[in-house]
């Protein structure tokens, strides 16, 4: 893979992790390595843990299982940082076991770790990220052990045993639906079905089950019935985003052979677009609000930022032609949640005015104004600008960029998440770098800028909602 100096209008910006530096260039065309690549602040302070903790310069355990390691393999790699990848892979070889007493979320172990060691296993073709993934995978099976076959949300990869939270027996319908990407991929590299079995068993039911609106789903589903709960409440944002996501990449992974999936997708669009899409009073900016029993809110989560780089996606495969139409107003306003605060970085929810005469068109509510360093913005961005070639997509992202590093960047390594986007004197840092802003955010930065279209093609690799590239898997022979 390639170190580039990257283009923009025109700064450079060598993009590596854990530390951008920016570089005046007259000749834009040169490509220049870069002299500091260590991605310092985890390598010194939280080496093998979770995640890094970067005022406090120390770390916090979330499973115990070198969280932001394993999910930034296949970033270092991306970015052609040989040295700092090999010293990585020495530690998963030596230091990274699953058999421990410890209960998991099943969801983040899969998007995160299970992802990540098979997108590095694809990557570089070495084995023992292939045999790693196989043990992990297989300790999270006994999840899938319920009533209902839909899993349950923890489970104790050394003891076997599975459980749902404690204050409920459902599991969040993103949860149970976005893993399917991984153990589809887990049981073809592996030729033991039993890992597809269980997570297309899920979609199955999720397809024919009652309580859907249009295509939109419940953000519940209980473990013992198998049935939607909370319904009447649908959400693009947290505990139902991915959904809309996997029933698009599933069927792209499988060859665009899954009718089920695509129709399912299809109709949730129109869903979205009947129930969902609104524009505000003052600037006529397109957003996606929630219902609940058939009320509207005009919130929108920043993880529903995903949904532009989707549409995007299904466009370019051939899904109808508005569904980018839609994308692009989408995205105009995921920007301007960064342009309309104060430090450039979006909250972590908006709501939106309906009204002209509000004056501006997003409200930010005091318990919603931090910014966790999320990756979804810019996830889009890159789409965006692979299927249009628009450079405006990319000065947006080298906005973001720099808003990173003026208020979430820590001297000593690391970026932290911030308690107030409104509040650019005192952001109020968190002193808490997520493992997805090395796995998502900076990966999605340097792909958006790299000059390269066919580093990680999007007609060949899907990637998971962890930003792990996953291949699209060849058409069996007719």
């Amino acid at each position: 893979m390639r170190k580039k100096l990257l283009h923009l209008q025109p700064t450079l910006v060598t993009v590596f992790p854990w530390k951008f530096q920016l570089v005046k260039w007259t000749d834009w065309r040169q490509y220049v390595m870069p002299s500091d690549m260590r991605w310092k602040g985890y390598k010194d302070h939280a080496w093998g843990h979770d995640e890094l903790k970067p005022i406090s310069k120390s770390f916090g355990e979330w499973f115990g299982l070198g969280l932001t390691l394993i999910d930034s393999l296949d970033t270092m790699w991306i970015m052609g940082l040989k040295e700092e990848f090999e010293e990585a892979k020495n530690w998963v070889e030596k230091e990274l076991s699953f058999n421990k007493n410890v209960d998991v979320n099943l969801f983040e172990t899969t998007i995160r770790i299970l992802g990540g060691l098979l997108s590095s296993y694809h990557l570089t073709g070495d084995q023992l990220f292939l045999e790693k993934a196989k043990d992990l995978g297989s300790r999270l099976m006994p999840a899938f052990k319920t009533p209902s076959k839909i899993p349950f949300s923890d489970v104790n990869i050394g003891k076997g045993t599975a459980h749902p939270p404690r204050w409920t027996s459902d599991s969040t319908l993103a949860e149970v639906t976005s893993i399917q990407l991984e153990f589809r991929e887990l049981s073809r590299l592996t030729q033991d079905p039993q890992y597809q079995d269980v997570v297309n068993e899920i979609m199955k039911l999720v397809h024919k089950l009652p309580g859907k609106q249009d295509g939109l789903v419940p953000m519940f589903i209980n473990t013992n019935s198998g049935q939607f709960t909370h319904k009447g409440v649908f959400t693009l944002g947290a505990r139902a985003d991915s959904y809309y996501e996997y029933l698009l990449k599933q069927w792209l992974q499988g060859g665009k052979t899954e009718d089920d999936l695509l129709e399912d997708y299809l109709q949730a669009v129109e869903g979205v677009k009947k129930h969902l899409v609104k524009q505000t009073g003052p600037s006529r900016l397109t957003f996606v609000g929630e219902l609940s029993h058939n009320r509207f809110n005009p919130k929108m989560d920043h993880l529903v930022c995903f949904l532009p780089g989707t549409l995007a996606l299904g466009a370019h495969n051939n899904l109808p032609g508005d569904h980018m139409d839609l994308a692009v107003q989408l995205m105009e306003t995921c920007h301007q949640m960064y342009t309309q605060m104060e430090t450039g970085l979006s909250p972590e929810i908006a709501h939106f005015s309906l009204q002209a005469s509000d004056g501006r068109d997003v409200i930010v509510k005091p318990a919603d104004r931090h910014n966790l360093l999320r990756p979804e913005t810019v996830e889009s961005l890159f789409y965006m600008y692979r299927f249009t070639k628009d450079t405006k997509y990319r000065d947006w992202g080298w906005q973001i960029l720099q808003s990173f590093n003026n208020y979430t960047k820590v001297s000593g390594g690391g970026y932290t998440s911030i308690n107030n986007v409104r509040d650019p004197v005192n952001p109020g840092p968190r002193d808490k770098m997520e493992s997805f802003f090395l796995g998502e955010t900076l990966k999605y930065l340097y792909l958006l800028f790299s000059d390269d279209m066919e580093l990680l093609s999007l007609d060949k690799y899907v990637f998971n909602t962890e930003a792990h590239p996953l291949p699209i898997w060849p058409s069996p022979p007719k």
